[in-house]
């Protein structure tokens, strides 16, 4: 509105008090000027529109007022008076009802946001509800009584799984330990090397990489049931096609051919993540990062619209070929964000990986989930996973959460100065159930024992099965800079006192403990062995079966499922001359049972393929074996060589010496 408007309504004196201003004043030279400070700024410019009405009702009742006080008009003029009146009254009433309709409707709205509000639904949620019902959902208030034990189950799966997006970043948390100086600045000087182009991610920040052009990766919404989402990605036919040059790459073992692939299709994922673990063994650990980051952009381009990583009810089936490079990228992502001492963001991405599939979890992300928890000083969540999860997980069972739930306990007691009563049974619990973590964590930690700690028959010769050691050897391994604090030290030299004194008493938890471990701990599962291979723990990687480890196990697709599903086969690939040619030739002299298997791997990182180099189907198995007693035929044949007893030279020279002497 202009101020013409203004005057026209409030007069130049009230025009002042309308708009919020005091100390305006008229200059000598007649313009405005301010004195003072401004007192009532005016937030919403809407808000003039409510003061002109109020403004428009009073001028119209200070105008019946002076009517009243008015003395009658003379002859002609009293009909028109009562007729100007009459329209005022009527404009007035109509400005009342006006006023007092908007009146009810806002009292209505506030009325419905309140008890909105009332019920646990807040904005987020509310929105959500609206575009459940756009998408032909069932709406929660209209259908509680279905969904009731849907929303029971998950819930608690929302409040340890959701993610907050702000700490996937971890420049976020750079920020916070060196300064926000220190981080522009180190970002400013790569932004120097090269221009980005500008694309909005969340999982990774983009860097001076190629133009991604037209995707072959895509996402799609595979179903919706019970309040989760369903996704897979797919491949078109051009990157089907790039794929099984990947697959021939690979199988050549050249680092050259994977490189020519990448110079001419720079955002394969498969072999990005091959090419990462390259750069890795080769101790070029920021190449290897930034290739796994340009992996995850270029996956986060393709997501489905629907597809939230911060809600916790998206999931990604790991039988699913295409689905599996997003789980290692993630992974391997997360555990060069923790090198950097970024371990808050590796927590965020480690509930972002169990919440794709929180039951399987085909990458075994609760044995790690415990240790960045403890590394960013996030105490209160790790208790709350372990009491919300523990009744149907059964997380006591697992070395990792037996330990580093006690240890959050007492460092959380510790800073909130209370009692750590409970922490002190949990840990004495842990060491009665898992004897064999005190002697290897205190060598790790370079800690002596006690002479009545080191000579106990409880803490000497653990019966501990294969599958235990390896959970104890991955849990030392990686937590063991945590646990050789000097006052953690000393607690834990008080609990084994307290163990050991409740082994003198015969308690019967001893007992307990004993016939559980009989029973579990007897097979390692694939999920944890995936865990180990792609951790690179050595303490553990050592204890990997050795059957395992006789045959090749790639980084883009280790140890697939048994009941993997892939949406392409890969073509049969005949074996040339040339293939059973020298090298099959020299096999056969060596050992006359070897025979190069004639069919070719069938399907693209199957689950008998991929990630063991053909390991599972009937050919594979047969070469399998062929090697393994071609190299038990080499290993014999080199022991039993034993080279003659030939004098040299200087002992024949001296044996004619004597002689002739």
């Amino acid at each position: 509105m202009s101020n013409r408007v203004f005057k026209k309504l409030h007069g130049e004196k009230d025009l002042v008090t309308a708009l919020g201003i005091d100390g305006m004043s008229e200059s000598d030279d007649g313009g405005a000027s301010f004195r003072g400070s401004v007192e009532k700024p005016i937030k919403n410019r809407f808000e003039l529109l409510n003061s002109v009405e109020h403004s428009l009702s009073d001028t119209e009742a200070k105008e019946d007022d002076d009517r009243e006080n008015e003395p009658p008009p003379a002859e002609g003029g009293q009909e028109r008076g009562k007729l100007e009146k009459q329209d005022s009254t009527h404009s007035t009433d109509s400005l009342k009802r006006r006023k007092k309709k908007k009146t009810k409707k806002k009292l209505k709205s506030q009325k419905s946001t309140e008890e909105n509000l009332d019920d646990g639904e807040d904005e987020v949620d509310a929105s959500i509800r609206i575009v459940n019902k756009m998408l032909g959902e069932p709406d929660a208030t209209s259908d509680s009584t279905a969904h009731s034990h849907s929303s029971t189950r998950h819930s608690h799966e929302k409040s340890v799984l959701s993610i907050d997006l702000r700490n996937l970043n971890p420049d976020n948390e750079m920020k916070k330990i060196f300064g926000s100086k220190v981080v522009q600045n180190e970002q400013n000087k790569k932004r120097g090397r090269g221009r980005a182009h500008g694309r909005s991610t969340v999982l990774v920040s983009q860097k001076n990489w190629p133009l991604i052009g037209k995707p072959g990766l895509s996402m799609s919404l595979v179903e919706s049931k019970d309040g989760l989402q369903f996704f897979a990605f797919e491949h078109s036919k051009l990157y089907q096609a790039i794929q099984l040059q990947f697959l021939d790459a690979v199988e050549s073992f050249n680092p050259d051919n994977i490189v020519a692939l990448l110079n001419t299709y720079a955002y394969h994922i498969d072999a990005l993540i091959q090419f990462s673990d390259i750069c890795r063994m080769g101790d070029d650990t920021q190449m290897a990062a930034e290739l796994i980051e340009r992996a995850i952009f270029y996956m986060e381009c393709c997501f489905h619209p629907l597809f939230n990583v911060a809600m916790g009810t998206c999931r990604l089936d790991y039988r699913i070929t295409e689905n599996r490079s997003f789980y290692i990228a993630i992974f391997k992502h997360l555990i060069y964000v923790g090198q950097r001492g970024c371990n808050r963001t590796s927590l965020e991405f480690c509930k972002l990986l169990l919440s794709l599939d929180p039951e399987e979890d085909p990458l075994g992300v609760i044995l790690m989930i415990d240790y960045y928890a403890l590394r960013c000083s996030q105490y209160e969540y790790l208790i709350k996973l372990f009491y919300e999860w523990n009744p149907t997980k059964n997380l006591f069972q697992l070395p990792n959460f037996a330990f580093s739930v006690p240890l959050a306990m007492y460092l959380f007691a510790m800073e909130e100065e209370e009692n750590t009563h409970e922490a002190d049974l949990m840990l004495q619990n842990a060491i009665i159930m898992f004897p064999g973590f005190l002697l290897p964590m205190l060598n790790k930690c370079s800690v002596e024992p006690d002479k009545a700690v080191n000579s106990h028959q409880l803490f000497q010769r653990p019966n501990d099965s294969p599958a235990l050691t390896q959970l104890l050897s991955l849990y030392i391994g990686r937590t063991h800079t945590i646990w050789k604090s000097p006052e953690i030290m000393q607690w834990l030299e008080a609990q084994v006192r307290e163990v050991i004194l409740r082994h003198e008493n015969n308690d019967p938890f001893f007992a307990q403990c004993e016939e559980k471990k009989k029973l579990r701990y007897v097979g390692t599962p694939r999920n944890i062995l995936r865990h180990i291979i792609l951790s690179d723990v050595r303490d553990a990687s050592v204890l990997l079966p050795q059957e395992l480890m006789a045959s090749p196990i790639f980084g883009f697709d280790p140890l697939p499922p048994t009941d993997s599903i892939s949406s392409y086969a890969r073509p049969p690939r005949p074996v040339s001359a040339d293939d059973r040619g020298v090298l099959s030739m020299f096999f056969r002299s060596l050992l006359p049972t070897f025979n190069v298997p004639r069919d070719g791997a069938e399907a693209p990182r199957d689950a008998a393929q991929g990630a063991v180099g053909g390991v599972g189907a009937q050919g594979g198995n047969d070469l399998r074996r062929s090697v393994t007693s071609l190299l038990d035929a080499m290993r014999d044949l080199i022991s039993n060589i034993h080279l003659a007893d030939v004098n040299n030279e200087g002992d024949v020279d001296s044996d004619e010496d004597n002689r002739e002497g």
